[in-house]
């Protein structure tokens, strides 16, 4: 398989580092360890807060991987792919430790949705944004919801629409997306590791606790998330996203 995701600990902080050659895509089987990943570091005791990153340095995470959208040839093989992308974002609002996003370089789709689904997101200036599903006849209906509890209806109407656009880091931590943006990867480091030596000090209880008073509201989110990696099963069969994709692939 290419990509993989491994888990490390040390002194009570999980950092959980996804990886593909292909600008830090996202195949089902990395979805898949990703979301099992996220499970197992929310169930480990040794573990008091949770640092996801990807590897490498410019690309944060390019979003679905258009090698597997061209493969899947039936609608429930399409619902199977992007729920995937549902079951990391519940995995991480049904976790019980805060998830600290690490932003090191661009976000496309998926990648906004992973950033928005951690409670508390760390950025370079390099982050930028792009929801550019529509772009290729789909839309974010999975990414969506966790995208707009973080940036509000406006901002994620604006990536929705102005798909092929990318808007700044620093434009995201206005809207919410992200809590910092920093000149350099190192800089970035330090902050997430000043919050994550704290929080690993902090009271597991009490920060569970928080964490379900944030998500409240999404209690629906895995009905709601597989509803809509339904739509996108049917959409990703269209004659348009069809040739979109492959228009995009010989780009």
């Amino acid at each position: 398989m290419e990509g993989n995701v491994n888990l490390s600990v040390e002194n009570g902080i999980g950092t959980i580092e996804f990886s593909h050659p292909q600008s830090n895509s996202l195949p089902g089987e990395v979805l898949h360890l990703l979301a099992d990943t996220i499970k197992k570091a929310g169930n480990d005791h040794g573990i008091q807060v949770i640092v996801l990153k990807s590897a490498g340095d410019r690309a944060f995470c390019a979003g679905a991987s258009f090698e597997e959208l061209t493969s899947i040839k039936t609608e429930e093989e399409g619902k199977a792919f992007f729920s995937g992308f549902a079951n990391v974002i519940n995995a991480a609002r049904k976790c019980p430790k805060f998830i600290i996003g690490r932003v090191q370089g661009k976000a496309v789709g998926g990648g906004v949705g992973m950033a928005a689904a951690a409670d508390y997101c760390f950025a370079t200036q390099f982050a930028s944004v792009k929801l550019s599903e529509l772009a290729i006849g789909i839309g974010p209906f999975v990414v969506g919801p966790a995208v707009e509890r973080k940036m509000g209806a406006s901002a994620f109407g604006q990536l929705t629409i102005n798909a092929t656009e990318w808007m700044g880091a620093e434009w995201a931590r206005e809207k919410g997306l992200y809590n910092g943006v920093y000149d350099t990867a190192q800089e970035m480091d330090e902050a997430i590791m000043t919050l994550a030596k704290k929080l690993a000090g902090s009271n597991p209880e009490a920060m569970a606790g928080l964490k379900e008073a944030l998500w409240k509201g999404t209690e629906h989110w895995d009905e709601l998330l597989t509803e809509r990696a339904t739509m996108s099963g049917k959409l990703v069969l269209s004659e348009f996203t069809t040739q979109a994709i492959a228009k995009f692939k010989t780009s």
